[in-house]
């Protein structure tokens, strides 16, 4: 008899790796009926992450959203799911235990089924908690392992790692590639070692097409008992989003598995309304990059997700590296010697750092130390004396521990800087807050939601919902929207000559640059006023200076020169692209 092999549609998950907005409640209105129609989806992956934060940034409430989508998939018995941060919840930083556990309660109410738990650190002290309070509130428990390829996570780490999550009462395991590294055999073996010890163990399979792995993985994984596999359409499919199901469903097929046939006029269909969405407004914000494929990440492990801002970074630096190495009388780096410098001191340092699974917010801060070690040789400065703060957190073991072992010398060189480590519950580090939201909701005269969603939705996303209920979230996407048609009209065929301000402006200072597109950030604290240095301010090479908001996370914007702050050229809350200068630092 044939074993039969599930999809997923990852429909969320498709517009969030190839841009930065996802469909309006309306177009997610139209567009469900269509992939019911098509038949082969036993699942569809409906919000978590970066979603509902990013609907509050356009004005848009992402409860209302959420409701919309899964209300046709439950009443025709598809299964939803989300992707659920663990410690971070649904945003970049850690969460308050009552705010974790009222968010599957509120999930739950509104139609979510599964949710994906994970920790970038595969620390599962920060899955457990969340395993617990997903079965309390009637969710399915599927824990997540963050697949990646080294030393330390090998067959053995995973499968030990699947045993004491299954222990913890996970209903399910989910193998998430989220770099699409991962080796199609040793996926393989680690979903034949998990089945073999637990049969009834949902396993379900997340693989990026990046650095080319994904369909081989998908047949690897098939063979060995996975139950379901995560899958994409057209027009998102493929580059550094997921593989189409048309592909996938073609190959288990030949390779003997049963599999649902597609209903091709609903694909089409599906695949008509999701490019109108597209044409709409969502592909204003789509990098064009993110559908190309590179094998480059195959040696260096990073997410494709992060190819934009790595380049970015890279032109940012790259004249400072050079104007330093000319200075000592050192050849000069092209940009692809840099690139493969910089590749390989990742490769180099990433186990130093105790080898994070290259997933963000760690994928970055590995990134970062790399190019911030090059641009110290540069100078003929020892390396790792421009860690930033999120970097030594990471180290010291507040988000977590650590999969690997640190080197001697970076511990040596913590005790140097007087730092102290940490190896507590995470968790322990964020009391309660939900009291207070109650009481400010309270005195603002808000309501709390049907099932407490807008509690949730306020004290998940402090600063966007405030924004949003103030409007001005509104405003800034409109705005933002606009300027992106105007820069598109613009460069569909008209030549526009940007003057150089480095020249124009501040002849005797440095630009600092954005090194992605989003929106700025004077202040990571989002209670602070987040208002931009004052002039005068010192700062040295390497240290942040603010920080862009994006659709995958906060981006650190940095200086590559000493110097102290003489201009402020772009607002709170602004969207910028991608080497727009935002402020200049003064030799």
């Amino acid at each position: 008899m044939k074993r039969e092999i599930k999809f997923s549609l990852l429909y969320r998950d498709m517009w969030q790796s190839a841009g930065k907005y996802v469909p309006r409640k309306d177009q997610l209105a139209q567009v469900a009926p269509v992939i019911i129609d098509m038949g082969c989806f036993a699942r569809v992956e409906t919000n978590g992450g970066a979603s509902e934060q990013v609907n509050l940034l356009y004005g848009e409430n992402p409860n209302q959203a959420v409701r919309t989508f899964t209300k046709p998939f439950n009443e025709a018995g598809i299964q939803t799911h989300m992707l659920d941060r663990g410690l971070n919840g649904l945003r970049m930083n850690p969460v308050p235990a009552d705010v974790r556990e009222l968010m599957y309660k509120v999930k739950k109410a509104q139609g979510t089924d599964i949710t994906r738990i994970f920790c970038g650190l595969n620390d599962v002290r920060n899955i457990i908690p969340s395993i617990k309070w997903a079965k309390q509130a009637g969710m399915i428990a599927q824990a997540t392992m963050c697949m990646t390829y080294s030393e330390v996570h090998t067959i053995d780490y995973y499968i030990n790692m699947a045993e004491q999550l299954i222990e913890a009462g996970a209903q399910e395991i989910c193998l998430k590639d989220m770099a699409g590294i991962g080796r199609p055999v040793s996926l393989g073996k680690i979903v034949a070692a998990i089945k073999s010890a637990h049969p009834d163990i949902v396993l379900q399979y997340h693989g990026h097409s990046g650095p080319g792995f994904s369909v081989a993985s998908m047949l690897e994984v098939a063979k060995a008992g996975i139950d379901v596999i995560d899958v994409a359409m057209e027009p998102l499919s493929w580059g550094m989003v997921h593989p189409d199901v048309i592909t996938i469903q073609a190959m288990l097929k030949d390779a003997g598995f049963l599999v649902p046939d597609i209903n091709m006029k609903a694909y089409m269909e599906a695949r008509r309304l999701t490019q109108s969405f597209i044409d709409d407004f969502l592909g204003y914000f789509i990098d064009p990059r993110n559908s190309k494929m590179t094998s480059l990440l195959v040696g260096c492990g990073l997410p494709g997700g992060m190819m934009g801002s790595l380049m970015a970074d890279l032109k940012g630096v790259h004249a400072a590296i050079n104007s330093n190495l000319k200075k000592r009388g050192e050849n000069e780096l092209s940009e692809d010697e840099l690139l493969v410098e910089l590749f390989d001191e990742v490769k180099r340092i990433w186990p130093m750092l105790g080898t994070p699974c290259l997933v963000t917010p760690f994928s970055q801060y590995v990134k970062n130390a790399a190019l911030m070690n090059i641009f110290s040789k540069s100078l003929g400065e020892k390396p790792f004396t421009r860690l930033d703060p999120n970097t030594w957190d990471m180290i010291l073991g507040k988000a977590g521990r650590l999969p690997g072992k640190l080197a001697p010398e970076i511990v040596e060189l913590a005790k140097e800087k007087g730092l102290t480590f940490f190896d507590g519950n995470p968790q322990d580090n964020y009391p309660n807050v939900l009291p207070k939201y109650i009481k400010e909701m309270e005195e603002l005269g808000w309501e709390r939601g049907q099932d407490d969603e807008e509690l949730f939705e306020f004290a998940m996303h402090d600063k966007q919902y405030r924004e949003y209920k103030s409007g001005e979230a509104k405003k800034r996407f409109l705005r933002e929207l606009q300027q992106k048609m105007e820069a598109a009209v613009q460069t569909s065929g008209v030549a526009v000559k940007i003057p150089d301000l480095r020249k124009t402006k501040y002849p005797d200072a440095e630009p600092v640059e954005a090194p992605v597109k989003g929106r700025l950030i004077w202040e990571l604290d989002y209670n602070d006023t987040s208002k931009p240095p004052v002039h005068g301010t010192p700062f040295k090479a390497g240290d942040v200076v603010a920080y862009i908001e994006t659709a995958g996370g906060v981006e650190e914007v940095k200086t590559n020169f000493d110097g102290k702050l003489v201009a402020v050229e772009k607002n709170q809350g602004e969207w910028v692209e991608k080497s727009d200068i935002i402020a200049f630092v003064g030799r």
